[in-house]
């Protein structure tokens, strides 16, 4: 299928490494230009065509100068940017971590979208292009995470919603990817979240990580790779699929269980 991007410009957040990588190959694949976004570049990232800009987008100013660097030219946003690793402590408290850390884990999971958004919207609306937001499984599925990350997706979902109304009739398509389990550092790092997670309970890291996806209800009984997640966003970047507007598209190896 010729999903008509080739040549289309596409600023990635959370790129270095993980499913941001794969959603940076997988474009590029398709023979777009790609401006790939993190706070510091790995070798996988680097051996890539891609263009890197060090950002943190935590940073309040951080979307708006990101963008700047990117250029004023845009068709597609992703902003992948994500995750977090609460303290230790956080693991004893009812709420999964004091005010510090809900004001982190939201800073990093909502508004860095929101800033990026912000500043990407003018050349977004000139290419008529499209957004795409990644979320988490965690926000459909209470308990799965720690809480702050696990709402701080839940507003991104109703974000990308309430997005998707406003800016359709400027041209400007909002989607949402929600996955599951996916390979990458906060899974398998050495002080990534299931790390310490394990630690926490008193586990070999890799014994955790060896039940954490059928424990999650992944029916595959595996963490997903980048790559089979990555297909979901290209599509709905893709002008070919036109008509999909404000949908959140899950891909949880049937984690979530709804009908």
């Amino acid at each position: 299928m010729n999903l008509e991007l080739k040549g289309k410009r596409v600023l990635v957040t959370g790129a270095s490494k993980g499913l941001g990588l794969g959603i940076v190959k997988a474009f590029l694949a398709e023979g777009a230009t790609v401006v790939a976004v993190a706070r510091h570049s790995t070798p996988e990232l680097d051996a890539t065509e891609a263009t890197f800009i060090a950002a943190d987008l935590s940073d309040p100013d951080g979307p708006r100068q990101m963008v700047r660097a990117a250029g004023p030219h845009l068709d597609v946003l992703v902003n992948n940017v994500g995750g977090g690793n609460p303290p230790a402590a956080a693991f004893d408290d009812p709420l999964d971590g004091d005010d510090e850390v809900w004001a982190d884990l939201f800073a990093l999971n909502l508004s860095a979208a929101v800033r990026t958004i912000r500043a990407a919207l003018p050349a977004l609306t000139q290419a008529r292009g499209a957004i795409v937001n990644i979320s988490s499984d965690a926000a459909l599925r209470p308990g799965a995470a720690p809480m702050p990350y696990a709402a701080a997706k839940a507003a991104l979902n109703s974000l990308s919603r309430g997005l998707a109304e406003k800016l359709a009739p400027q041209g400007v398509r909002v989607n949402t990817v929600t996955p599951s389990g996916v390979r990458g550092y906060s899974q398998e790092g050495p002080d990534g979240y299931v790390a310490n997670l394990a630690k926490h309970l008193g586990m070999e890291h890799s014994a955790l990580l060896e039940v954490l996806p059928s424990q999650g209800g992944m029916l595959t009984g595996r963490l997903a790779e980048p790559e089979e997640v990555a297909p979901a966003v290209l599509l709905l970047a893709s002008p070919v699929c036109s008509s999909a507007i404000g949908e959140n598209w899950t891909v949880t190896a049937g984690a979530v269980k709804a009908v």
